[in-house]
């Protein structure tokens, strides 16, 4: 029985979810990828997911929308928004994620963020 952990990426970026899917299957992780809030969401209620990586700006449902909906699913799923626009830190429909990491060339912050809602 593998204690491997499941990593769900939620983006419309196809070269983010690849890059992700490299660097987290790199560290342990079992990496799945939706390219928009739709299919995100329905990849949580046929999976076990134990963090959720959500874009904001995507198109057909938004990042906002799909976190209302992955907490009507899910109340305590760790979820880190990773937006490439800070300025969705203030708004509250926001705060239910438990990480706000603006994209960067530099995935540390997402890296560690990670880790520690895991472990």
């Amino acid at each position: 029985m593998s204690d491997q952990k499941t990593i769900l990426v939620i983006d419309d970026d196809k070269n983010i979810r690849e890059l992700l899917t490299l660097e987290f299957t790199d560290l342990g992780y079992a990496v799945q990828t939706a390219e928009n809030g739709f299919n995100g969401i329905q990849m949580l209620k046929e999976n076990t997911v134990h963090l959720i990586i959500l874009d904001i700006k995507m198109p057909g449902m938004d990042g906002i929308e799909a976190l209302e909906k992955i907490r009507s699913i899910s109340r305590d799923m760790p979820v880190i928004i990773h937006s490439a626009y800070s300025h969705y830190k203030e708004n509250y429909l926001t705060w239910s994620a438990l990480a706000y990491v603006v994209k960067s060339g530099n995935l540390d912050e997402l890296k560690s963020t990670v880790t520690n809602l895991l472990n």
